[in-house]
């Protein structure tokens, strides 16, 4: 089969500059070359040539400001049999005038079918035009299947993963002498370690947990809060929120530690630091990645309860779930909880990194897309320029099957800096 990937057109690929879609292409690409011939089109870089081919593998990249132009018309050239879009619903309407005769999967990693991001005509036309349609989680496909009625038969979460051999769990000999070379790097030794990984902004809420360390040093005066991340994927500048950020963590000293960027081929070190790791996710998380790489090692988990966290992560079995996102005084309690009774937290974390050995490695995915791509495969193309029947009474669009009105979606909670320059 001639496979294609479109990747978006904010990170290259490979994941030279991180970035959840890219790393993720990364880890499934050596099961997938060799079942297919794969093409992956991405942006450029200026670590990468335009065009390479690289175990099998063939990039095309292309300028951001004519990216998808330039796919379009690459597409209508070789002639793929299934044509893999990531996460730009939107994009499939010209990449199918392209090329009629591919089939197409659409791969959604947020809410792109959201009405500010998709228009109802546009939301009808990609449904139309997909073979398949995959989701990171089911609380995404539910964003699908109640923005347009009857798509459900062609949508199906397929869960992301990791690659087993990078992630070395913390009681491993491997993973014990990496823990204690970061520790050592950052002065960490004797420390109880609060860990946060990911990017500084406020919808990931590292805020509240310099909020939370008032209350998590009077009972574990030991404890340090280090911060992994950067404003933007490789990107170390600071901007109103870093400097927010920095302003809060100012009374607490060397209690709060900002590591800031950290390449992606070493980003899996720094989660065996930590004694445990919080997701302080105040948007609804499509599902955060780093819950995976938390479980893979073996970190004990704490993570709210926003968008598709809770599809992986158990509460009480392999890791810890704050309902009260927007509090600091939850998070507090939570980190007090996991790094009080050790033991607990241990078996949490040795469920969790059983979970993603079982169910979430990269093999796990390739061979879970693999299956959705054969069954696009043997599906006939999709008809170019017709909108779908219209649906049936009881299935109108803002209805639910049983015909009842749909509730509006929830306006996006937003987080001012003037609180946050408060400490609210």
């Amino acid at each position: 089969m001639k496979l294609a990937f479109v990747c978006t057109e904010k990170l290259p690929s490979p994941a030279v500059k991180g970035g959840a879609i890219q790393i993720m292409i990364d880890g499934i690409l050596p099961i997938l070359s060799r079942k297919h011939q794969v093409t992956v089109y991405s942006i450029t870089d200026e670590k990468l040539p335009n065009y390479e081919v690289i175990q099998g593998v063939t990039y095309y990249r292309y300028p951001r400001d004519r990216y998808i132009t330039k796919v379009a018309e690459s597409l209508k050239q070789h002639k793929y049999d299934v044509v893999h879009v990531y996460n730009r619903p939107k994009n499939l309407i010209k990449l199918k005038a392209a090329s009629p005769s591919s089939r197409f999967v659409v791969s959604l990693h947020n809410e792109m079918f959201a009405t500010h991001k998709l228009s109802d005509a546009d939301a009808e036309l990609c449904v139309n035009y997909a073979t398949k349609i995959t989701t990171v989680s089911e609380f995404i496909k539910k964003t699908v299947t109640d923005r347009v009625a009857g798509s459900g038969n062609k949508v199906k979460a397929v869960y992301s993963g990791f690659d087993p051999s990078t992630f070395h769990p913390r009681w491993t000999d491997k993973g014990k002498e990496i823990r204690k070379e970061l520790r050592t790097k950052y002065n960490l030794k004797n420390k109880k370690v609060i860990l946060f990984v990911g990017r500084l902004s406020v919808k990931k809420g590292p805020h509240l947990l310099i909020q939370a360390m008032d209350s998590v040093l009077k009972k574990h005066p030991n404890a340090v809060l280090v911060i992994v991340g950067g404003r933007w994927f490789s990107d170390d500048a600071v901007d109103n929120y870093g400097r927010i950020l920095k302003q809060l963590a100012k009374p607490y000293g060397d209690k709060v530690i900002f590591t800031k960027y950290v390449p992606s081929d070493e980003i899996q070190n720094y989660f065996l630091m930590g004694d445990v790791f919080v997701c302080s996710s105040q948007w609804q998380e499509p599902l955060a990645r780093v819950l995976y790489e938390a479980m893979a090692a073996g970190t004990p988990v704490i993570t709210t309860d926003r968008g598709g966290n809770n599809e992986v992560i158990s509460h009480g079995v392999n890791g810890y779930i704050v309902k009260e996102y927007n509090k600091p005084e939850s998070f507090a309690s939570a980190i007090d909880i996991m790094l009080t009774d050790k033991e607990d937290a241990a078996n949490m974390a040795r469920q969790g990194r059983e979970l993603v050995d079982t169910a979430f490695t990269f093999t796990h995915v390739a061979n879970r897309f693999n299956k959705v791509y054969m069954e696009a495969y043997n599906s006939e193309p999709t008809k170019m320029g017709v909108l779908r029947k219209p649906a049936k009474r009881g299935e109108r669009k803002g209805t639910s099957q049983t015909g009842k009105q749909k509730p509006k979606q929830k306006p996006k909670q937003q987080t001012s800096t003037r609180k946050l320059r408060a400490g609210k």
